[in-house]
């Protein structure tokens, strides 16, 4: 069954704030693999320019977990067993840094019809708390057989 295209302009009630921390983002690199300095020492990342220890570029995935609601709504009709993951980009205005406390917004931006799949795809503004936008994150997610 086709998605429901009145789902393209929704958007997500702003995230909880995510407060990152020196040891989430340890945790992070370390489930990527990951070694990098500046993502696991201050005085690294320092002389590297940054304030404290950095992100890992995919690293909003952990701050936009709550748009998860917003592609589960039975109304707009995605099948979860039949997802596969098509594209994921960042945009980044600078660095996430341990000490920002930061929000996401999620909007579904496109939904269409390829063959038989359905791909949709969202973009996530993750901002700090105070308004700045640091990240715009990208995702397109293939239904597979979707659209009949």
């Amino acid at each position: 069954m086709a998605l429901n295209r009145d789902f393209v302009g929704r958007a997500s009630a702003p995230s909880s704030p995510y407060e990152v921390s020196r040891v989430k983002i340890k945790e992070f690199a370390t489930a990527i693999g990951d070694n990098n300095p500046i993502y696991r020492d201050r005085e690294a990342a320092q002389a590297a320019g940054h304030p404290d220890v950095i992100a890992p570029p995919t690293f909003p995935i952990a701050i936009g977990q709550d748009a998860g609601a917003l592609l589960a709504d039975p109304d707009l009709g995605l099948n979860f067993a039949m997802v596969v993951h098509g594209e994921q980009r960042f945009e980044y205005r600078r660095p996430i840094h341990a000490g920002d406390v930061l929000v996401g917004v999620t909007t579904v931006t496109d939904i269409r019809s390829v063959g038989r799949n359905e791909f949709i795809t969202v973009k996530s503004e993750v901002s700090t708390v105070e308004g700045e936008l640091v990240c715009t994150a990208y995702n397109t997610i293939v239904e597979r057989g979707g659209a009949g």
